[in-house]
């Protein structure tokens, strides 16, 4: 019973250092034209990557570990599928902003100037995922409360 309150904890809590990194790195994007600024970008990136792989790894737990209801109700959950949809979506929307930063952080230990023309771009990307991310948390509520499973299956 302890995992399984801890786990869901740290699951919830991941989602709110999620949300305030994605934010924090849209907000550093914005104002990226300088490589200067980029220190910033950098340590949000991080820490939603973190949150992301906490996230992750804890929802694998829950689902396919023995602590929470099992894979079997998860499996046939609507806003469950809801909830991986977006989490998909956002997995593919991180990967053009995952590569800029890499190249900016390589470019950055050569001693050269990163390109920082499509910063912007990466933010609006960012916006987006901040979006999927809060849809994300109204699955996952609205998961635990039973609501989307036919009447007496909770």
């Amino acid at each position: 019973m302890l995992v399984r309150w801890l786990l869901a904890a740290l699951h919830l809590l991941a989602y709110g250092f999620a949300l305030a990194s994605i934010l924090r790195r849209t907000w550093s994007l914005r104002r990226a034209a300088v490589p200067a600024a980029l220190r910033s970008v950098f340590r949000a990136d991080t820490r939603w990557g973190l949150s992301a792989l906490v996230l992750i790894v804890t929802g694998l737990m829950r689902v396919f570990g023995s602590y929470e209801k099992g894979a079997d109700y998860y499996l046939h959950e609507p806003l469950f599928h809801l909830k991986m949809t977006l989490l998909v979506i956002i997995v593919l929307l991180e990967v053009p902003s995952m590569l800029a930063l890499m190249r900016w952080r390589a470019s950055i230990r050569k001693g050269e100037a990163p390109d920082l023309h499509n910063a912007r771009r990466y933010a609006h990307l960012s916006v987006i995922q901040t979006v999927l991310l809060v849809l994300m948390v109204f699955a996952a509520t609205g998961m635990a409360r039973g609501i989307g499973l036919p009447a007496g299956v909770v």
